[in-house]
Formats: C-alpha cells, sequence, structure tokens
C-alpha cells in the first residue's frame, strides 16, 4: 500500500498515467525509479522527460487517516477490495480511501444522479427508485449533494439496503455541511469514497474528477430531473464512454427541469419508471462483476450440512425470489447472502435472474 500511496504522492503524475506504468512494470519498480529521479518515462508510445517528486508528508498524512479509525480503509488496483468494474476503467483512481464497511464494496452498484435544485417530484422518483433497487441487493450510489442525490442514498438506506457516496474532497470533509446526519449514517451503513487525500476540502474542479467514479462503480448510471447544462449529464456521458448502461426518467415538457433527461433518451439512453426496467439490462455486466469478485475471493462451503449453505438454499424459491426476501428469511448479513449465494451459483444450485435469484432443480 505504501508504494501506491507514495507513488499517487507525485505530482503531475495522474491516474491514467499511474495505470500505463503500472501496466508496464511492478508498483515497487515504479516507486523506485522515481525516488531514485529518473528522468526518462515511456508515455502513450512516447518518451517524456521529467523528474517526478514524491510528497512524503501526504502520505504519512493518508496513513494517521487509516490508523485513526478502524473503519478508515486505504485501497489500490491489486488490493482484493477494490471494484473490478472501476478498475477496467482508463484512468482508475491510484488510491481510494474509504470510511465504512470494506466489504460493501462487493456489492453491484447502481449510480443515481441529477439536479441539485429538483422538484419535490424528483426528489419523490430518485427517493423511490432506490428503494426499489436497494430492495433488490443492489447498492446506490451518488455524489452526496443536495437534490437528487441526497434523495437516492436515503431511499436506499431507508430500506435497509447500502449506499455509497463519492465525494469531491477528502473522505474526512462533510460537503455539504447541511448532509452532516447523511454522511454519518452512510459511513455506518454504506462506504463513502474519494480518491482525493485527507483534509482536501471543495473545489470545484474536483466534482467532475469523482463523476468518473461515480459511473465506473457502477453497472449503470440514472438520471432523475436534469437540465442540458446540469453537472449530473457529465456522470451519464462518462458512463457511455466506459461502455456502462444510462438510463433516465422523462419529465415535464414545460419546463427546462429534464431537458437533458429528454436528450438522453433521445441518444439511446433507456426509459425508466421502476427500477425493473434497470435490472433487466444488466446481467452482462452483473455476471463480469460476479466473475471478478469470485476470483478473487474463496468462499468456504458449510460443512455442517451435505447442502451447501441449507438455511439460505431453502429461503430461496423455485420462482424468482427477491435479495432482500432471502435476506429477510435467512437471518443473515446482506453481505454474508451475496457471498454465499455466489458459491450457490457457481456450484449450479440457484442461478441470478432479474429481480433475484431461483433454485435449480437437481437431478
Amino acid at each position: 500500500m505504501v508504494d501506491w500511496l507514495i507513488v499517487s504522492s507525485v505530482s503531475g503524475l495522474g491516474p491514467a498515467r499511474i495505470k500505463q506504468l503500472s501496466n508496464t512494470m511492478q508498483i515497487t519498480e515504479l516507486r523506485d525509479r522515481i525516488e531514485s529521479g529518473v528522468t526518462k518515462w515511456p508515455f502513450q508510445g512516447t518518451l517524456t522527460q521529467t523528474v517526478f517528486k514524491t510528497d512524503l508528508a501526504l502520505v504519512e498524512l493518508a496513513l494517521r487517516w487509516q490508523d485513526s479509525d478502524p473503519e478508515h480503509h486505504i485501497i489500490y488496483p491489486q488490493h482484493s477490495m477494490y471494484p473490478p468494474l472501476l478498475k477496467e476503467l482508463p484512468d482508475p483512481p491510484s488510491v481510494l480511501f474509504i470510511k465504512g464497511n470494506i466489504e460493501h464494496l462487493l456489492i453491484p452498484s447502481i449510480a443515481i444522479v441529477g439536479s441539485r435544485s429538483a422538484t419535490q417530484t424528483g426528489l419523490t422518483i430518485a427517493y423511490q427508485l432506490a428503494s426499489e433497487l436497494a430492495r433488490m441487493g443492489l447498492n446506490v450510489v451518488s455524489g452526496m449533494a443536495i437534490g437528487i442525490d441526497g434523495a437516492a442514498h436515503q431511499g436506499a438506506l431507508d430500506v435497509n439496503g447500502t449506499s455509497f457516496a463519492v465525494l469531491g474532497t477528502g473522505a474526512d470533509i462533510i460537503y455539504p455541511k447541511r448532509h452532516a446526519k447523511l454522511y454519518y449514517v452512510l459511513s455506518q451503513q454504506g462506504c463513502i469514497v474519494s480518491e482525493f487525500w485527507p483534509q482536501v476540502k471543495a473545489y470545484g474542479g474536483n466534482f467532475p474528477k469523482r463523476n468518473r467514479i461515480i459511473s465506473g462503480l457502477s453497472m449503470g448510471t440514472l438520471v432523475v430531473e436534469a437540465a442540458r447544462k446540469s453537472g449530473s449529464l457529465i456522470t451519464a456521458r462518462l458512463a457511455m464512454e466506459q461502455g456502462r448502461e444510462v438510463f433516465a426518467v422523462p419529465g415535464n415538457i414545460l419546463t427546462g427541469q429534464s431537458q437533458g433527461c429528454h436528450d438522453l433518451l433521445r441518444n439511446g439512453a433507456k426509459l425508466v419508471d421502476n427500477a425493473q426496467d434497470i435490472v433487466e439490462e444488466l446481467p452482462a455486466l452483473c455476471d463480469f462483476h460476479l466473475e471478478q469478485v469470485k476470483s478473487r475471493h474463496h468462499i468456504e462451503v458449510d460443512k455442517a450440512s451435505d447442502l451447501p449453505f441449507a438455511s439460505l438454499l431453502a429461503s430461496v424459491g423455485y420462482e424468482t425470489t427477491p435479495i432482500d426476501v432471502v435476506v429477510e428469511h435467512s437471518g443473515k448479513t446482506i453481505e454474508l447472502v451475496l457471498e454465499q449465494l455466489l458459491e450457490l451459483e457457481l456450484q449450479g444450485w440457484v442461478t441470478a435472474v432479474p429481480g433475484g435469484y431461483v433454485k435449480l432443480k437437481r437431478s
């Protein structure tokens, strides 16, 4: 981890260049080359002459932040908890600061973004759709801004689901201040996520950068109420560039509140009026996410029974069983349910379908 922090502390060496270099050499070698004052660097097929300087004060700050709380985590692309979809970006964050339960990063996610000056209708829609998605076992990602972001987070949390807030500040900075209570609940019931170092305050240029993480963490991005100049359209554009699904909720044509959503719909975004519209478009990316999780996390089989995870298996029916029903009936935590369902699916006992899981008949 320290190697990644040292490399990430270098001014002028951004995430895209770090990924390019780490694909050609081990991170320890990259650190050694930086600290030894190497001047020639291969970037995009050319050699760039420069000397990079590390900022060890930043590294020490980050380590103190991590050590100050057991719920503070620093992860990097080689870390087992680094989100697999995020790793696919051309410029994945070289370090992420996480406040909360790091195991929640295993849960497949949907982003919900939209206007800061949302109407009451927009807030209600965002809240309701987030609640529906959370009940299906999906994590809701947003940016903790006022308006649609806050409503989406709250909708997921109020049904005991999980939600991530991706900040444009350090993970220790509450912004906006009015969301102090939301920040606290998110850190308890989900995660606070940031690529910015501790103590970094709100700065306009940071928010477009964090938008690529919101879309990059997610299998799809849903836009609820966005004018043509809305910042949430940046997130939607990034999602398209990242090969992710984009969804939009239509709105009142007599106002400008949803013009951005209508433009997205004209350009191929899927119209959404319920969570099922979203879930049915996600099997391929969900399968990729789950396969990546399987490859990085060994899941032990319950040895106390002839059937693997017998109590959990009994909670899944031969017709579609929503994930929240499985959690309720099994009495297990959602994290354990998701891990054990992965193993049951791998062994051919259940299969994931839109809306939940189905038990398979075995001869």
